[in-house]
């Protein structure tokens, strides 16, 4: 196998969303073909297409490993490549990622170490061909191998049982490099947007007639208006949500008044 040939296919022409490297994932020595499957959904899911498989197990495309996979049956798994873990520590910029940690520069192969999210912000301006690289389901990779690999992640988690399953790993470390690898999520550009400034104004006020139509004690008003607005600054309430509000507080404030009226 070339070099070339190790870093990716041909016709991968993967554009990274944010300036980021061309990341491809490893897994080295996987035991169950569920796991595999489980990593290229995964990948599917967060924009990335290249794996790289160290002495995978056998892959039946009637088996569990396509059965896990979902839509990444149709390209990622079937596209994925047999390499050696050498290939990897000689064509990419690795990061090995692992459960444990020493807690010190003491003993440094698996010191330092970044979390996923680090890791999104370290690799932001990176250029090289980066691999992220998974370990055995049971044990992980090896200080041997670790000590071999450019940079060490690790996610946080109960100290009392930091070890996540292999698939669940993936999924976490590449949903932190979302930004760096997919350029389009289902998800509007604009989640929430803030009401205009008048809108959220004309609610504040609204309130303030409400506590005068509930004969809210005089001197206790403004503090409750503060109060009422430190409230609405915090939720940054969308224009339907403020005219929403404001139609319940004029309603209240005209049923208080009919009921004064009748009585």
């Amino acid at each position: 196998m070339t070099d070339e040939a190790a870093r990716r296919p041909a016709d991968d022409d993967t554009d990274p969303a944010a300036g980021g490297p061309s990341i491809t994932v490893a897994i080295v020595d996987a035991e169950t073909p569920g796991n595999v499957g489980t990593i290229a959904r995964s990948m599917k899911n967060f924009g990335l297409s290249d794996l790289l498989l160290v002495d995978p197990p056998e892959l039946d495309p009637e088996g569990e490993a396509y059965g896990f996979a979902g839509q990444a049956r149709e390209d990622i798994l079937p596209n994925a490549r047999e390499v050696t873990f050498d290939s990897l520590v000689e064509n990419f910029h690795t990061v090995g990622c692992t459960a444990v940690t020493n807690e010190d520069e003491r003993s440094h192969t698996r010191y330092p170490f970044r979390t996923p999210a680090e890791l999104a912000d370290s690799l932001r301006g990176v250029e090289t061909d980066t691999c992220i690289v998974f370990g055995r389901e049971r044990v992980g990779l090896t200080n041997d191998e670790l000590a071999r690999l450019d940079e060490v992640c690790s996610i946080p988690a109960a100290a009392d049982y930091p070890v996540l399953n292999l698939g669940q790993a993936a999924t976490v470390v590449l949903y932190e490099l979302r930004d760096l690898t997919v350029v389009e999520t289902q998800h509007p550009d604009e989640r929430h947007q803030r009401a205009e400034e008048r809108a959220v104004e004309g609610l504040n006020d609204q309130f303030g007639d409400f506590l005068e139509a509930i004969d809210h004690p005089a001197e206790k008003r403004p503090k409750a208006q503060r109060l009422w607005r430190r409230l609405v600054g915090r939720a940054h309430p969308t224009g339907r949500e403020a005219t929403t509000l404001r139609g319940i507080f004029r309603r209240a404030t005209r049923a208080v008044e009919r009921s004064d009226d009748e009585n």
